[in-house]
């Protein structure tokens, strides 16, 4: 299936999940050194990326630099310059020690790794997690992600619950998981022809 193809599902499963009043934050809060690197992050990329994007609005930054018990996955809305985050796994590929920290990305087939690079948000499914988004790997890094089935999804073992009891969140087979409760941030605001770029970024 071709590019365009993704975007325009993308774009229509999008559209058809609108509601009236539901919007990101309508003022930006003041952002700390860490965020404004993120917000600038988002916008460098957008910005390279550009021709391969559908929407522009807002930048999904996951960021592996930090553990995994730590709200990583950053919505940096840059019509706004708010920015959420939420918790999300990386792949037990990545993390074979289980400890929390990604150690090493990777986009080969069966590592259950997880890719370095920008992603474009494509349409949605119904998959063994439910309710899913698919992701094209834009960069070389990330470039077998559709051949892997690298997706957003929402999964149990990203509950806060985990890290209570753990200390951290469980390991994906490298997709972007996100807890049950916050995966529909992502259908409203990251899906449909949007960027999500994943890197080691950290706060140092």
């Amino acid at each position: 299936m071709k590019r365009r193809d993704f975007i325009r599902g993308g774009a229509a499963a999008a559209a058809a999940l609108v509601l009236p009043g539901r919007v990101l934050a309508a003022e930006a809060t003041a952002l700390d050194p860490y965020q404004r690197r993120i917000m600038d992050i988002a916008a460098r990329e957008k910005d390279r990326v550009a021709g391969d994007l559908w929407r522009t609005d807002v930048v999904g930054i996951a960021d592996f630099g930090l553990p995994s018990w730590e709200p990583r996955l950053h919505f940096a809305n840059l019509e706004n310059g708010s920015i959420r985050s939420f918790h999300t796994a990386h792949g037990r590929g990545s993390d074979r020690e289980h400890d929390g920290w990604l150690k090493s990305f990777s986009k080969e087939p069966g590592s259950n790794a997880t890719s370095r690079g920008a992603y474009l948000t494509c349409e949605w499914y119904t998959g063994k997690y439910g309710t899913s988004i698919r992701l094209e790997g834009l960069d070389q890094s990330n470039d077998t992600a559709l051949e892997r089935a690298i997706v957003l999804h929402s999964a149990w073992y990203v509950d806060n619950s985990m890290i209570d009891k753990w200390g951290k969140i469980g390991r994906s087979e490298g997709c972007f998981a996100m807890s049950e409760t916050d995966f529909n941030e992502a259908l409203w605001h990251l899906s449909g022809g949007r960027l999500l770029v994943a890197d080691r970024i950290g706060r140092g």
